[in-house]
């Protein structure tokens, strides 16, 4: 549910989360999205850092210098209209191997969608996905879209750390991994792109609020694009959107 005004709620002393519903939704981030960009282009003294998730947006600021009362009534006052921020400013294309060698789940996560691993494999790279956030780890990119008969519940248990590059799906959503971690999604592919790197600028590739599609790949295709990856090379394309 979209809330008609954004809901302030105190993280501890010094952050505000800002939220405007309920649920993972285009419509819903965007106005986090819009709120994010307004307030890094003209953000009052005090504050310090944003953070976007799916529904909220996180104010770290320091309560000396600034106070709660005139953060929220700041928000408020340049908080953007429903509809602000929706359109894309770029489109993806992330190659994508799901060969079995590299996608570790794709055999048990297909069992439980009762699908083959090859369906799952179509499926997955026939749709259009909105980078919702990053979280966890660093270069952790979470994406909505997810086709409905991918839509499986997360493990019960974790599973040991992904391997790098770690292509995902879990609890209708998917991801994109950068780092090995453990986890309760399954890992049903894996790409040679570093979404994060230190010694790039900007470290994150894809924006929050991007369009992400997957190409699919053979095993031989991701070796060659692994190695220029290594390199520092972007092996993923970019289209610009507006």
């Amino acid at each position: 549910m979209l809330y008609a005004r954004p809901r302030c709620l105190d993280a501890g002393e010094a952050a505000l989360t800002v939220e405007f519903g309920d649920s993972v939704d285009p419509a819903i981030n965007a106005r986090v999205l819009a709120l994010d960009a307004a307030l890094r282009q003209s953000a009052p003294p005090g504050v310090l850092e944003t953070v976007p998730t799916y529904r909220s947006l996180m104010i770290h600021y320091d309560p000396l210098e600034l106070s709660r009362t005139a953060l929220v009534a700041y928000v408020e006052s340049i908080e953007p209209a429903p509809g602000t921020g929706l359109e894309p400013s770029a489109r993806w294309t992330i190659p994508c191997c799901y060969d079995p060698a590299l996608a570790e789940d794709v055999a048990i996560a297909a069992q439980q969608l009762a699908l083959s691993p090859e369906r799952v494999a179509q499926l997955h790279a026939s749709a259009d996905y909105r980078a919702y956030m990053y979280g966890f780890a660093p270069g952790w990119c979470y994406l909505g879209g997810l086709p409905a008969p991918l839509a499986i519940a997360r493990r019960a248990v974790p599973r040991p750390p992904t391997p790098p590059g770690a292509v995902l799906i879990g609890g209708g959503l998917a991801l994109i991994g950068a780092n090995p971690m453990p986890t309760g999604w399954y890992v049903i592919a894996r790409t040679p792109e570093r979404l994060f790197s230190l010694p790039r600028d900007p470290p994150f590739l894809i924006e929050v609020g991007d369009v992400v599609r997957f190409e699919s790949i053979d095993a031989a295709t991701f070796a060659t694009l692994g190695a220029r990856a290594a390199r520092g090379e972007i092996v993923a394309r970019r289209a610009t959107l507006r």
